[in-house]
Order: C-alpha cells, then structure tokens, then sequence
C-alpha cells in the first residue's frame, strides 16, 4: 500500500468545471491538495477491476479524444493486442505538444493540476497492459515541463508509481520528455519518431501504432485532455459522464477563447455549448465591435462567421456545418480584421512548419503564400483567386498527413465567405483595410 491514506470521496456534482474546477486554489498543483480533492480515487477503482473492465467501462462512458480527431478513446485502446503472452512491450504515450495556432488547453491544465494528468496516465497504462508511459510536452514550456516533473516525482515517492502500485502487483515508469518544438510532433508518428530520437516525420500507415508504433511496439497516443477526463469517469461513473454534453459527444471540455473578445481564456462546458453561450461567459466581443469570423478548432479547420453563432459545438454538430470541432481553439475576429491577411499569416505558419516530406505540401504551402501575398499585396489578378483555389484543391487530400488539410482549410472556407474581399483586394490594388486597425494581425507581426 502507499504511504499516504485517501479521504472518502466526496460526491461529485454532475456539472462543470470538472477538469478547471481547482485552478484558483492555492497551490493545486502539490500531491497533498490533489488527494484532498478526491486525487487517485479514480486510479484505486481502476486497480480493483481487471484491465479489459476499464477499457469498456471507458468505452461505455463515449469519453472521445480531445486532442483533434474526436476518436473514441477506449476503443483505442483496445485496439492493443490484448493478449498477457505478447512478446513486445506497450506503450503509453501522451501527446502533450500542443501547437494548434490558438490553442492553450493543456499547458494550463498540466501547470495547474498535473496529478490529474498523471492519474490518467496509471490507469490508461493499467488498461493497455503498459509498463512504461511518456508525456511528451514541447520543449519550449519550461515551466510546465519543471511542474510535471515535480508531481512525477511526487507520485514515486509515495508509491504511486513504480513498483506494487497500491498494492495490486502493477509497476509503471513515467518518463517526462521535452519534445523538439516542431507543429509536426503534434502527429502522432511523428512525434514517436521524435521520441525515438529522429527527425519528426509522419510514417507510412499501416503499421499503425496499435501494433508497431514507438519502438515497433503496440502504442497508445492520447491528448493530455483526453488522458487527464479519465480519472473522474473511474471516480463518478459512466452515467455521471453521460449526463453531461450530448448523447454522441457526451462529457465536458475545455474551449480556448482568444482574439476579439472581453476576457479571453479557458471556458470548461459540457459538450454541445453554442458560441453564443460562450461569448455569454467571456463577455461578448470587445466593445464597439461585432464578431466578423472565427474559428471553432483552431486555424486547421474551416472557419465559421457571425450566422454560426448558435451551431452546437460537439463533433457532430460541428461537422454538419462544414467544419470541425478539432482542439476548440476558438479564435474571433471582429470587421477590423482582413480576412485575406489572417489567412495569409495562417498559411505562412503552414508553410514554415511543413516537415518537407511530400511534394504536394512542401511545395504547396510556397506556392500558397506566393499567391496569397501578390492578392494581399494589391499586385494579384482575378485570375490568381481562381489560381489560389486550384493550387489549395492540389494540397488537400494530397498531402502525406493532415498538415496540407489543415493549411487548405482556412483558404477554402474563407473563399466561399468572403470572396468579396479578395475581389476587392484585386480591384482596389490592395488591402481595404488599415493594418493599424488590426489588433490581431498587425503589419510584420506573426500568428
């Protein structure tokens, strides 16, 4: 057993916050305010069931990844050869690079309450049959990377991690990495390739990483989002979960509010909240101005306007709209902002960070800003509108990986709701707007 003894629980109201619920406490970060709070109940029921029961329980709750693609997450891990006999190690592998332009979920997450985070990790390494788990954080964020480390260290000292885990026979090791800073590592095999030591490139799929992925051996990646909601769903229960969100998306979320509104941050609500909602809480956008664009996932997924206001935002609902729900890095824009720059930015940032593994998107993303900046310039044609649009549909679904998909998107969907402004661009010779305005995207400044 471990050297410390937890509370009886205390019942958890089925309402957010869950995961933001002890930011604004003091020092929630310390293992002995975590405990206080409930901390590793989750992980003492987990232990107390076999490993297939919290993959099906997991799968029951609906919880779906966070981290994008909105896949469920205890149907991957059960994609994990199950088998006790299997010759190769598994592998837990958290992807907590984050670098989704507009996204900042995780970092506050991880700096405020990495307990939650590293109780995830025990029981979806439990569940998979792991013995040793990465957190795999972008070597930039110091901080977070110190604060991790500390609540690791922490949970070995107590036992919490290495060997006979709460007595159950179950050993874990769980390895902090600082990542190489790249928006590609945010791909799953990639980022095993960077783990491993190698340039990060995204790898030919099959194999997949259920059954070769980091050191050819069986690997789950997940969010940190998706890895950290774990621990509550163990503690309260599938319907506790369920009762919250929608009955395709169920649960709760973190969405990051940022650009043109009142108080931009981090907004944890059920699964299906509007923007309108949101703005409610953040308290609308800035004053004197009104929404013109935003994005519902950050600057990879198409973007929306002002008549989208009342889409619900879960996987479904956001996808029937014409785009998706990603990250939830909400980013708005009000009318000082020229579309045609935003995009233009966006796209730079696509291009600079393209790994430069397949021709369509190292190639692409060039020739993308290339036109984008002569339209921008004032210098373009009509005719490079028509040019943007073809060069964008050789760039889609061309790509070895989602990065071209990402890029394409912003592009494609701003053509279809605000073609007007590039044709003005084209007819005025140039921006009919005054950069000076722009708060979000002033002249020389970066995404």
């Amino acid at each position: 057993m471990i050297a410390i003894d937890l509370p009886t629980p205390d019942a958890e109201p089925a309402q957010v916050p869950v995961l933001s619920r002890y930011w604004s406490d003091d020092e929630p970060w310390l293992l002995r305010n975590y405990v206080r709070r409930n901390g590793y109940q989750g992980l003492k029921a987990a232990l107390q069931m076999p490993p297939d029961e919290v993959i099906e329980l997991v799968k029951a709750s609906g919880l779906r990844g966070r981290g994008g693609a909105g896949f469920p997450v205890g149907t991957k891990w059960s994609f994990i050869p199950q088998r006790e006999d299997h010759p190769k190690p598994h592998y837990l592998v958290v992807n907590a690079d984050e670098s989704e332009p507009g996204t900042c979920k995780d970092m506050p997450l991880m700096l405020a309450t990495p307990h939650t985070l590293v109780e995830g990790v025990i029981i979806a390494a439990y569940a998979i049959r792991a013995r040793h788990a990465f957190i795999y954080v972008r070597g930039e964020v110091a901080s977070v990377i110190r604060r991790l480390r500390a609540a690791v260290d922490e949970a070995y000292e107590i036992g919490l991690l290495g060997t006979h885990i709460f007595g159950s026979g179950f050993d874990l090791d769980v390895v902090v990495h600082a990542g190489a800073g790249a928006y590609i590592c945010g791909e799953e095999t990639a980022l095993l390739d960077s783990l491993e030591g190698r340039r990060g490139q995204p790898r030919l799929r099959p194999p997949f990483p259920a059954s070769e992925g980091l050191y050819a051996s069986p690997t789950v990646v997940n969010n940190v989002e998706s890895i950290a909601s774990v621990p509550s769903i163990l503690r309260n229960g599938v319907d506790w979960f369920r009762s919250m969100g929608t009955e395709k998306s169920p649960g709760f979320t973190l969405y990051s509010l940022s650009g043109h509104v009142t108080r931009p941050g981090q907004y944890e609500a059920p699964l299906g909240v509007t923007l309108r909602e949101l703005l409610d809480l953040a308290g609308g956008i800035r004053a004197g101005h009104e929404l013109k664009f935003w994005t519902p996932g950050g600057s990879s997924t198409p973007m929306f306007t002002a008549d989208h206001l009342d889409v619900p935002l879960d996987y479904e609902g956001v996808s029937a709209a014409g785009s998706m729900l990603g990250t939830k890095a909400v980013q708005l824009f009000d009318e000082t902002t020229c579309v045609v720059r935003a995009v233009l930015r966006w796209t730079e940032f696509y291009k600079h960070e393209s790994c430069g593994k397949c021709t369509p998107c190292r190639e692409g993303t060039y020739w993308l800003v290339e036109i984008l900046q002569r339209i921008e310039d004032g210098t373009g044609t009509e005719a490079d509108i028509e040019l943007l649009a073809e060069t964008t549909g050789n760039v889609v679904g061309k790509s070895f990986c989602a990065l071209g998909d990402g890029a394409g998107s912003p592009i494609t969907s701003s053509l279809e709701y605000f073609r007007d402004e590039y044709l003005a661009h084209v007819r005025d010779g140039g921006c009919p707007f005054d950069p000076a305005l722009s708060t979000v995207f002033p002249s020389g400044g970066a995404v």
